[in-house]
C-alpha cells in the first residue's frame, strides 16, 4: 500500500507542474491573441496594456517588443517605441523588419543625429555581429568546433596522406572559423549583460555640467534621442554621453535604460 501510495505521489507530483505550465502557456497565448485582436481592430491603447501583460507574464522576446513599439507608435508615443524598438534589436540584430521601424519612428524625433564615421573594420565587424542573436551564434561556434575536431580525428586515424592533409587543413579552417563565432556570440551576449544605453522619455532635457540642477547649461536633447551612460554611481543624476562625444549629467528620471 506504501508503495502505491509513493508511485502515486511521484505521478502526482511530475503531473501537476505540466498541468500548470499548460495553464500558464494557454493564459500566455489568450492574452496574446487578444493583443493582437485589439491591434488589429485599431485599439492600440489595449493593445499596449495586453502586450505590456504578454512580456511581463512570458519574458523579454524581440517580437513582443517590436510589436509593443508597433502599439506605442500608432498612438505617437514615439521615445516609448523607440525604447521598444531598441531592445527588439538588442535581442534579435538580425531582425530587418526591427531595424526598419526604428529608423521610421527616429524620424519623428526633434534631434537628428548624424551619423559618426567610424573605421571600415569596425563597421564591417558590426555588421557581422547583427547577422545572427546570441543563440544563433552560439549553434555555428558549437558546429564548426565539432567539425573541426571530427576533422583532426580523421587526421589521426587515416593512414592515407591525401586524407590526412584534406582532414588537417579542414580541421584548421573550421577550428579558426569556430573563433571567430565565438567572438560574435560573447559580443553579442556582452550587449545583453551590459546595457549601457538609454532613451530620453521625456520632452525635453536641458544637459548640465555637473550634477546640479545650478551646474552650467550645456545643450537641450529631445525625447526619443539614444544616450550613452557613462556614469550612474549617484542616486539621482547621470553622466551620458551623445554619439557626437558631447558630455554632460541629468536626472536619472529622465531616461530608461535600454
Amino acid at each position: 500500500m506504501k508503495k502505491i501510495f509513493a508511485i502515486f505521489s511521484l505521478l502526482l507530483g511530475t503531473l501537476m507542474p505540466l498541468s500548470i505550465n499548460a495553464q500558464e502557456v494557454s493564459h500566455v497565448d489568450a492574452l496574446l491573441a487578444k493583443a493582437d485582436s485589439a491591434y488589429i481592430e485599431a485599439d492600440y491603447m489595449s493593445a499596449i496594456e495586453l502586450y505590456s501583460q504578454v512580456i511581463e507574464n512570458e519574458g523579454i522576446s524581440a517580437t513582443l517588443y517590436m510589436n509593443l513599439g508597433n502599439a506605442y507608435l500608432k498612438v505617437d508615443e514615439i521615445s516609448k517605441a523607440i525604447l521598444c524598438y531598441e531592445r527588439a534589436h538588442i535581442l534579435d540584430p538580425s531582425d530587418k523588419d526591427v531595424q526598419f521601424n526604428l529608423e521610421l519612428a527616429r524620424t519623428k524625433t526633434v534631434d537628428k543625429v548624424s551619423i559618426v564615421n567610424e573605421l571600415f573594420i569596425v563597421t564591417w565587424f558590426k555588421q557581422i555581429v547583427s547577422l545572427m542573436d546570441i543563440n544563433g551564434w552560439g549553434i555555428m561556434t558549437i558546429i564548426m568546433f565539432a567539425l573541426a575536431i571530427a576533422g583532426f580525428i580523421v587526421y589521426f586515424l587515416s593512414k592515407k596522406v591525401s586524407i590526412r592533409k584534406i582532414s588537417f587543413y579542414f580541421g584548421v579552417i573550421l577550428f579558426v572559423f569556430s573563433i571567430f563565432t565565438f567572438i560574435f556570440a560573447t559580443t553579442q551576449k556582452r550587449k545583453l549583460e551590459n546595457r549601457d544605453s538609454a532613451i530620453i522619455m521625456t520632452p525635453s532635457v536641458t544637459v548640465k555640467s555637473t550634477p546640479s540642477d545650478s551646474g552650467t547649461d550645456l545643450f537641450i536633447i529631445h525625447e526619443g534621442r539614444k544616450v550613452k551612460v557613462l556614469d550612474n554611481s549617484m542616486k539621482e543624476w547621470v553622466e551620458i554621453e551623445l554619439e557626437d562625444g558631447n558630455k554632460g549629467w541629468v536626472h536619472v528620471d529622465v531616461m530608461e535604460i535600454i
